[in-house]
């Protein structure tokens, strides 16, 4: 198993460190990534075809949010810099036909466990007009009985690896529910900004690094073998 910490410099090469965990698995290897990104907004394909999607640039400018496009589908997503925490789990593959759903459901259970250890009833799916809208996604239901989106899972496959990863807003609600509204407004997509929720308003724990290092425990789980740890860039250390 190969783990990676920290983050590289900027986001560029940021981003190129998470492509790398395809290449680890390729040769062989699982490989696992959980971290805090930089501050962005990252948009998704779809999103880029748009007619709004310039004006949806600029709005993410306006809140302090640098725009970024990335290379899967999906809607936008928006990372704070300090604690919305980026997860992925690549693993070498015989047939890229097959098990794609049980995949999805190793990583879905295991941070639902890990939210579920921390406090929060967790529910899987999530509310309508929810940021990034997806079939894995999680959701928390809050002291008032509100349902508010968590986490968002993608899956990326291909000949001889696939990559399971996602996104987990631990605080910061309130500044990342009015960024999204504007770059969904923008984009002439739905979305409701009370439905974007975080650990921390649901009850849990405002620390991404104890959050990080729980998440990174259960995707790395028990049969993993011997273990080599990567330190990428800044903040590789400081949690651990």
């Amino acid at each position: 198993m190969h783990v990676f910490r920290g983050r590289a410099g900027t986001i560029e090469a940021d981003r190129d460190v998470s492509r790398h965990l395809l290449s680890v698995a390729d040769d062989g290897e699982p490989a696992v990534r959980v971290w805090v990104p930089h501050r962005q907004v990252a948009f998704g394909r779809r999103d880029a075809r748009l007619d709004g999607y310039d004006r949806a640039r600029e709005a993410a400018r306006e809140h302090g949010f640098p725009p970024v496009e990335r290379s899967v589908g999906g809607r936008a997503v928006a990372y704070d810099g300090e604690t919305t925490i980026a997860f992925a789990r690549a693993e070498p593959i015989d047939d890229f036909r097959e098990g794609t759903d049980e995949r999805y459901d190793r990583l879905t259970g295991a941070l639902e466990c890990v939210l579920e250890e921390f406090g929060l009833e967790i529910d899987r799916g999530e509310p309508d007009d929810a940021f990034c809208p997806g079939t894995h996604s999680l959701s928390a239901i809050d002291a008032q009985g509100r349902r508010r989106k968590l986490v968002g899972i993608a899956q990326r496959v291909r000949r001889g690896a696939a990559l399971v990863a996602g996104i987990l807003l631990v605080a910061g609600r309130e500044e990342l529910a009015s960024a999204l509204a504007d770059v969904y407004g923008a984009l002439g997509v739905p979305l409701t900004p009370a439905t974007v929720g975080s650990v921390q308003a649901a009850g849990g724990p405002g620390d991404p690094a104890r959050i990080r290092t729980a998440i990174e425990d259960a995707l790395v789980g028990d049969d993993h073998g011997s273990i080599t740890v990567e330190n990428v860039g800044e903040d590789a250390d400081d949690d651990r």
